[in-house]
């Protein structure tokens, strides 16, 4: 018995060191082929700026393409579930998001779980939404649009680029925090959120800063407030919407995740060479220039911070009841 329970031990350990040689082996040749990173948000997205910015970079330093395949739909969750249900091989990324990975999970059942499908890799960026509205309209501060709304209840609509992203919930936040009543129109994505907005059909709009500035700076379109509890380097003179709502804040972030399973020396490789690249001049430049915090965090960081806001949004959404409409 003692001889067949050694050659048992033998033979596991074999396997068990055969099985190591093939994951370093492979993580040492990684990548031998082109890597797809699916973007579940539409082409000219804040998000395919950020990936673009990143992914050609981080292309250079692993000597092989990253392909940028935009799979929009359903607040990002169709995207998502792509990369969720991928081969863990690496040659899948995901150009993460707030939305899809630490929101909709409390609005709707998913085909796929934020915290056990995928591997974080490193958060890209952050920065706050831009609370715009006409530049015609009467409203100069928050204290305008919430007055207006108390007297004139439903009168006040906000446009978002979707249920269940965090331009609906800023919205949502706004409303039930100052107990007002606020119109929610959704839309398919940011560009025709900033038509309508521009065409006056709605009354304001929370865009992210990479989408707002070009419409501000033009005189186009007036920045009430940022969502973030400080102020946005890009906007300097544009106050928070925390200065006259207390500790309102909406922080939109970027981040890059694998499918669960993917080897851990791939990860550490991605994330490596991915914290390199945005630290790289012109990537800050880029990314500064949108209105974007650079995060570039550790792997077990990120992982903490999409449990954070996985918790804090759910508790949110249950305590507040809001849903997908």
């Amino acid at each position: 018995m003692g001889n067949i329970n050694a050659l048992s031990a033998l033979r596991l350990t074999v396997l068990f060191v055969a099985l190591l040689a093939n994951s370093l082996a492979s993580a040492q040749g990684y990548p031998t082929k082109p890597i797809r990173a699916i973007n579940p948000w539409t082409p000219g997205s804040g998000s395919e700026l950020v990936a673009r910015t990143v992914l050609q970079k981080l292309s250079d330093l692993l000597k092989q393409p990253i392909v940028i395949d935009s799979r929009p739909g359903a607040n990002g969750t169709i995207g998502t579930d792509v990369v969720a249900k991928a081969q863990a091989d690496g040659y899948t990324l995901l150009v993460s998001h707030v939305g899809p990975t630490a929101i909709s999970p409390a609005m709707q059942a998913l085909p796929y779980d934020s915290l056990r499908d995928f591997a974080p890799i490193t958060q890209l960026v952050s920065g706050p939404l831009i609370l715009l509205v006409p530049a015609d309209a009467p409203f100069k501060t928050v204290r305008d649009i919430v007055a207006h709304a108390k007297a004139n209840p439903g009168a006040v609509s906000y446009g978002s680029v979707g249920p269940g992203s965090t331009t609906h919930l800023a919205g949502a936040m706004l409303g039930l925090k100052e107990k007002v009543d606020l119109l929610h129109v959704p839309y398919k994505g940011g560009s025709p959120v900033i038509i309508d907005l521009l065409g006056k059909r709605i009354s304001m709009a929370f865009i992210s800063s990479a989408g707002s500035r070009p419409f501000i700076e033009s005189g186009k379109l007036r920045a009430i407030a940022v969502t973030t509890l400080r102020r946005s380097a890009l906007f300097p003179d544009v106050p928070t919407v925390a200065d006259s709502i207390p500790n309102f804040e909406v922080n939109s972030w970027y981040g890059l995740m694998a499918p669960a399973g993917t080897p851990k020396d791939i990860l550490d490789r991605l994330n490596a060479d991915t914290v390199k690249v945005l630290a790289m001049p012109d990537v800050v430049q880029t990314l500064k220039g949108a209105g974007l915090d650079i995060e570039g965090s550790s792997r077990d960081q990120f992982a903490a911070k999409i449990r954070d806001d996985f918790t804090r949004w759910g508790a949110f959404i249950r305590e507040t009841g809001i849903r997908e409409n």
